[in-house]
């Protein structure tokens, strides 16, 4: 057996750095935090080649002293821990071996002065060897610089990614800090090694919550969503949910615009990814996510944040309780907000109406009236070819039989108080799909099988979705789903709850569950797949969600098949009673797969199209 012995200091400060350090943006979010923790009002950041080559963060903080900064670089050393009590820890970071972390592995510099102090004080360390120290002149506050990262340890740098990378990592750390601490005023500037530096971020301090997360992370978010301000209780305290949820028609293809926060401290976890999946579950298409920023807070002894080196998962005491608090937290809100639609007429369609003239050829008796003419000179005159003009009108009459009616019904006036009926009055239908509506401040366009969905499931949701959970479907033959032991452990601790969902479960062996009933809107369903689902869904978040969720979906397939199709002609009657609905039910800006289910085109754009503004 191989001698055991003790690691030399330089290799445990980089296996430490491995931990701590694998990045660029790691090292910068470990160096903003400190700027945070220390107080500061602003926080200016700059990177040259995706912070390859240079990391620098500046704060107005409270500075350290000469004595502060030596500790600071020694290995578990910390300010952020009065007490031994690391779980009630109320800052952003406490690893004492950040500092050291990151020195040992590139040429920090730290340069700091205490408020009211006369000078700073200025220490560099080349990985891991202290070079230099001496005062430094500085306003209060610290600079930090970190140059070189893994210069002298190839077989890490070889590893980073292009310098556009990086600085793709790096400003998303700085965009969550920043969304994090909105009364921080926050600058970003970027150089490339050749030079050509740009400010990236400038965001002033004390703003708004929903102004920083709009400017941060897409200016129409705060048009296109809906305020999140929640709060219940929990254990010793209460929790309370804040933010701003995008609207399920302002979507994504990826998930990168979603933003989490517990407790101030950015988070990527699975339970709160989970819970926003659900939320939106019948809201939005499998392949599109939603945009938003939630900040959860809740007494700290109701959540570990030490369960990952960098503090980016977090692990709750009451898993259930949180989602389940998020999930109704999002529905409630999106139900109070979402009968908008996000999405305005798109801006190239709007183009075309103008910038694309017909190309059709005329009829050849219409083609005589213009034959000659040269229409680009001022003086041409226009004059009426009446022969011309005739033989063409003769020509229609005698392909067509008759010239072209449409459907004509006597519509109802605006009504006195337009802001009543915001999607105003039904004009008409277009191409047996499209309701076309005028409200009092412009024209709105309706898909009617769309809406028309949504207003379906919504109602199964609202008075068949409790009978379909409280009258479950009695199986004639109990049905044997074989399963992992460790799966039937699961389930066999959830059968109470799956028993309130219509689901009645009991164990049947060491690797086997009898399922005895089955959900009303599920009954056709397969209950071994459903129960594998239900397994799956268990070892990841910890309750059985899934299962309602699948309802969901179940329900949204029946709405599908029981709404209005596209191609059926509607009364004007019909139209505006759909339009009424509409306006009267929760989530009717988007159908169940997140598209809009209308759009308006204000009179100014009208106007616009006619040159009369």
């Amino acid at each position: 057996m191989a001698e055991i012995r003790r690691l030399p200091e330089s290799l445990v400060n980089r296996i430490a750095a491995g931990e701590v350090v694998e990045r660029p943006a790691a090292a910068l979010k470990e160096l903003v935090e400190n700027a945070i923790d220390a107080g500061a009002t602003r926080i200016a950041v700059t990177l040259v080649e995706g912070g390859l080559e240079r990391i620098e963060v500046t704060d107005d903080g409270c500075g350290m002293s000469p004595a502060e900064m030596a500790l600071a670089l020694e290995r578990h050393a910390t300010s952020k821990l009065p007490d031994e009590s690391i779980e009630l820890v109320a800052t952003l970071g406490f690893r004492g071996e950040a500092l050291p972390s990151i020195a040992s592995v590139a040429k920090f510099t730290v340069e700091s002065r205490v408020r009211g102090a006369e000078q700073g004080w200025r220490r560099v360390v080349d990985h891991g060897t202290l070079t230099a120290e001496g005062p430094a002149a500085l306003p209060p506050g610290t600079r930090v610089r970190v140059e070189n990262l893994f210069g002298k340890v190839p077989a890490r740098r070889k590893f980073l990614r292009t310098a556009r990378s990086e600085y793709a990592a790096c400003a998303d750390v700085v965009k969550r800090l920043a969304m994090a601490r909105p009364e921080i005023g926050f600058t970003l500037d970027h150089a490339t090694g050749g030079g050509g530096g740009r400010t990236i971020l400038s965001l002033q301090p004390g703003q708004d919550l929903a102004d920083r997360v709009a400017q941060v992370v897409a200016r129409e978010l705060k048009d296109n969503g809906v305020a999140i301000d929640l709060e219940q209780p929990s254990g010793a305290g209460t929790m309370r949910l804040t933010g701003i949820a995008g609207l399920p028609t302002y979507n994504r293809g990826v998930a990168d615009h979603q933003y989490l926060f517990v407790n101030g401290r950015p988070v990527k976890d699975r339970l709160l990814v989970g819970a926003v999946r659900g939320a939106y579950s019948d809201m939005l298409a499998r392949d599109r996510h939603a945009v938003l920023a939630l900040f959860l807070d809740l007494p700290p002894e109701e959540v570990d944040v030490n369960v990952h080196p960098a503090k980016t998962e977090v692990r709750f005491r009451h898993a259930a309780a949180v989602r389940g608090f998020i999930v109704s937290g999002l529905r409630h809100s999106l139900a109070s907000g979402d009968r908008r639609s996000a999405q305005a007429p798109d801006g190239a369609a709007m183009g075309r109406w103008i910038s694309e003239p017909v190309r059709a050829e005329p009829a050849p008796a219409l083609a005589s009236i213009f034959a000659g003419r040269d229409w680009t000179r001022p003086s041409a005159s226009v004059r009426e070819a009446s022969q011309a003009w005739r033989a063409y009108e003769g020509e229609v009459m005698d392909r067509s039989g008759a010239e072209p009616l449409g459907r004509a019904e006597e519509a109802a006036p605006l009504p006195e108080a337009p802001e009543a009926f915001p999607l105003g009055v039904a004009r008409g239908q277009v191409a047996q799909t499209y309701i076309v509506a005028e409200a009092a401040d412009g024209l709105v366009i309706v898909d009617q099988h769309a809406a028309h969905e949504r207003l379906v499931l919504e109602r199964l949701k609202a008075a068949g979705a409790g009978e379909a959970t409280a009258r479950p479907q009695a199986l004639l033959i109990p049905d044997v789903v074989e399963l992992d032991e460790v799966d039937c452990d699961r389930l066999e601790g959830a059968a109470a709850k799956l028993a309130e969902l219509g689901l009645q479960v009991e164990r049947f062996g060491p690797g086997a569950m009898l399922v005895r009933s089955l959900p009303h809107a599920l009954a056709k369903a397969d209950p071994g797949k459903l129960l594998r689902d239900i397994a799956d869904d268990l070892a990841h978040h910890g309750e059985a969600l899934l299962l309602g969720e699948k309802l969901d979906l179940v329900l949204a397939t029946m709405a599908c098949h029981g709404s209005v199709r596209a191609g059926r002609t509607l009364t004007v009657a019909e139209m505006n009673a759909l339009l009424r609905e509409m306006e009267r039910t929760p989530r009717s800006g988007q159908c169940n797969h997140g598209r809009p289910t209308w759009v308006k085109l204000r009179m100014e754009d009208v106007e616009k199209l006619f040159g009369r503004h």
